[in-house]
């Protein structure tokens, strides 16, 4: 493997997190401030990017994280002591983390902005633009997505159930927000959700994700977005009602 070969488990149900065992100089890359406790021996450090690739690569990878307003930042946990270690890390939001056995999707994988929460060393973490316009001006959160190359283990969150769908040449449709994540060979685009009527009233929005090819779909429930949304809507500040 290319990877760096780590073992995990995934503890807990609404809130869950990842914990990660490494075999003496092992490493794992992960989300500056996802970490949640690491044992001893563990050692970490802060680089630009996830540490593959030429001098180039690196620089050009730099840039489009800079140009999307993502940080170029990513923390390198390594083992430096002589036996197994554990570090843990935790999605930023209540949700679910899913396990990405990159292997077995083709070595690469398409996921929401914000969805990477940590992988092996080797791991390529990338910026990926969809190739279509229609999907930058409509797609919200759908537009600047987020490209994982490799061989080993990923792992990226979402917020409230996930869903797996397994599409055979087929066609799904599905609300932007609620896209987390899918393997390389869908093609993935923007397009109108109905006729005018279903589109002013249906209270669906305008536009659907649409995701066309053989592979694997990571859906979720309940988008940080709706949720922020929805709390803010409930929101009423103490003495609001008495005015």
């Amino acid at each position: 493997m290319n990877c760096h070969e780590v073992d995990y488990r995934i503890i807990g149900h609404d809130i869950q997190m990842v914990e990660i065992e490494l075999d003496p100089n092992e490493t794992v890359v992960a989300e500056a401030g996802a970490m949640t406790y690491l044992e001893q021996d563990i050692e970490f450090e802060t680089k630009m990017g996830d540490g593959s690739g030429g001098v180039m690569d690196k620089l050009f990878g730099i840039g489009k994280r800079l140009l999307t307003g993502e940080s170029v930042f990513l923390t390198h946990f390594s083992n430096r002591g002589g036996q197994k270690r554990q570090v843990a890390f935790a999605a930023p939001f209540p949700g679910s983390i899913i396990a990405l056995n990159m292997a077995e999707l083709g070595q690469e994988a398409i996921c929401q902005k914000s969805a990477f929460l940590a992988a092996a060393f080797g791991t390529q973490v990338d910026i990926a633009f969809n190739k279509r316009l229609g999907s930058g001006f409509f797609g919200g959160e759908g537009f600047i997505l987020q490209r994982l190359r490799g061989d080993g283990m990923a792992f990226i969150h979402a917020g409230g159930t996930v869903v797996r769908k397994e599409l055979r040449n087929e066609t799904l449709r599905l609300d932007t927000g609620c896209l987390v994540a899918f393997s390389g060979d869908i093609d993935y685009n923007i397009a109108l959700s109905g006729g005018l009527k279903s589109m002013l009233f249906g209270g669906e929005g305008l536009f659907l994700a649409t995701l066309k090819g053989t592979g694997s779909v990571w859906i979720q429930s309940m988008p940080f977005s709706r949720l922020a949304e929805r709390v803010l809507s409930q929101y009423r500040p103490l003495g609001q009602d008495s005015q």
